[in-house]
């Protein structure tokens, strides 16, 4: 039984393949990697998370904080001494939270604008209609005996519903 099955912990590791490539990638293509060095780097890598994670915690606990940021990562990789690898991690932290934002805009486009739910619903009537309308256009000029039944214009679909505006 290794230490983690002892404590009781689950067994954690990453994706075998993920960590290969990454191998493969960083070694020059004349060097080879053994199963069990791959194996020890998972190793390392899982115990570096856990390291850095703690760390991250104890920091986030003495801002009496409940959930780790990234601040708190980047100050417990300054602790531990890893303060080289910060400005790739700020960079990386600011593209995910430009990321992040362009797809908060995409979702919230319907919300913000400006209609109401039932002007909504309206117009995604008036959608189906038009759909209908060119659906059955489209299969009367099909050749016989291809033709399909069609769309009735008491078809039944659950209108969107928008969730409440924050308060």
């Amino acid at each position: 039984m290794s230490d983690r099955e002892n404590n009781g912990e689950d067994e954690l590791s990453l994706p075998k393949t993920t960590v290969h490539k990454l191998i493969t990638e960083m070694l020059p293509s004349d060097i080879a990697c053994s199963k069990e060095t791959r194996e020890i780097l998972i190793e390392c890598c899982v115990e570096f998370i856990h390291l850095l994670a703690s760390e991250a915690n104890d920091v986030c606990e003495k801002e009496s904080k409940k959930t780790i940021a990234a601040e708190h990562v980047i100050s417990a990789l300054q602790s531990l001494g890893f303060d080289e690898y910060i400005p790739h991690i700020q960079a990386v932290f600011h593209d995910h939270k430009n990321t992040m934002k362009i797809r908060d805009r995409k979702s919230s486009r319907l919300e913000n604008s400006g209609l109401t739910e039932e002007e909504l619903l309206k117009s995604q009537e008036e959608l189906f209609a038009k759909a209908r309308q060119r659906y059955q256009t489209q299969s009367s000029s099909t050749a016989p005996g291809l033709e399909s039944p069609p769309l009735t214009s008491n078809a039944s679909f659950t209108p969107f519903s928008f969730p409440p505006p924050p308060s």
